[in-house]
């Protein structure tokens, strides 16, 4: 680590470096500690999150304050908090490597989210394809934090000046929102935020429900039997796969148009196992759909039943959680309090 002054900031602030001696670029990712998270969590995000943790200065965060636009258990959020953390170790994620933190734990997300609502228009929120989905499917509670949620998920982004953000397919538009709105902001004021670029797995980026593989496997499906929880056990996660939907062809051949059942459990299969798509195809030329889905569900138990050992001897330890949490707030503080000072400097903010 090298020290350096910020220009127009007389706050001392740490500089991540290469091995090579050139400053990492940051990088930010969360996860919502809503449920159980699902493979697909694990493909399209925690996966990524572990591969990119050497090559980036990496902050990641339990998304806790993004989870309550939907009503919560209030004893269940706290321990899924947990629960998530305690899963992002068992997968790989470092504490020592990156900064590991609760959101709420960092009050500058919501106060970064209130200046930047100011510099986003509400025809941009309502043109959200995810506000309009959670709209229709909580009817009964469509909040401002439901429609504004993008403009958190900015402040989260910018607040570590992050270069990169890996994110899927269904979450493009808010990324777009915030360059927008990073945009925005510099040209008015002069460049202040990053405006980030989206890193976009090419594989599992979307995987799909076993028995509706059209549509994201979601963990907050009404029919969960198409959804694969990283919780469930060895006998479960053969169950469903062997359930799973696929044509009347009985070719293993991606090809997502035609074959949507067969090319979503190639994905999962690739994402767990490695291999390229070409090896899979190769390696189950010949083969029934039965025990290609017995093979993929294999596959995918022989990775989460150890995940779920280890997050279980990780949740048994609060003491050490908590420590990595208190250790993660105060990293990320320094550099989101770092932002939030500019920013409240550039808008006219008198500050003590």
């Amino acid at each position: 680590r090298q020290m350096c002054i910020r220009d127009r900031c007389n706050i001392m602030e740490e500089v991540t470096l290469s091995p090579e001696g050139q400053a990492k670029k940051a990088l930010y990712s969360a996860v919502q500690p809503t449920n159980a998270l699902t493979i697909g969590n694990y493909i399209g995000a925690i996966r990524n999150m572990v591969a990119m943790q050497d090559e980036y200065n990496c902050y990641f965060a339990v998304a806790n304050m993004h989870a309550i636009t939907v009503r919560q258990v209030p004893a269940e959020l706290r321990k899924n908090t947990l629960a998530v953390l305690a899963l992002y170790m068992a997968c790989g994620i470092d504490p020592k490597k990156c900064t590991l933190y609760v959101q709420s734990h960092v009050p500058c997300h919501a106060e970064l989210a209130w200046v930047l609502n100011t510099f986003t228009y509400v025809g941009e929120m309502e043109r959200m394809t995810q506000f309009k989905d959670k709209s229709a499917k909580h009817a009964d509670n469509i909040n401002m934090g439901l429609m504004d949620y993008p403009v958190l998920m900015a402040a989260d982004i910018l607040l570590y000046k992050a270069d990169v953000v890996p994110v899927g397919i269904d979450q493009r538009q808010h990324l777009e929102i915030t360059r927008d709105i990073a945009t925005r902001f510099n040209n008015i004021y002069s460049p202040t935020f990053v405006v980030p670029e989206g890193v976009y797995p090419k594989v599992g980026a979307k995987i799909g429900d076993l028995l509706e593989p059209t549509k994201k496997m979601s963990k907050s499906s009404e029919i969960q039997t198409g959804t694969v929880f990283l919780s469930d056990d060895k006998d479960t996660v053969l169950r469903k796969f062997r359930r799973a939907v696929t044509d009347s062809e009985n070719e293993i051949r991606y090809d997502p148009d035609n074959k949507p059942g067969v090319s979503n459990l190639i994905s999962i299969y690739t994402a767990f196992t490695g291999k390229s798509i070409e090896e899979t195809e190769r390696e189950f030329a010949g083969v029934g759909y039965g025990d290609f889905k017995l093979a993929v569900g294999e596959a995918v138990a022989e990775k989460t039943v150890p995940l779920q050992k280890e997050q279980a001897r990780l949740l048994a330890d609060k003491d050490y959680l908590s420590s990595v949490l208190k250790e993660g707030a105060a990293k990320a503080y320094k550099v989101a309090s770092s932002t939030l000072a500019k920013v409240y400097r550039k808008i006219g903010f008198y500050q003590l």
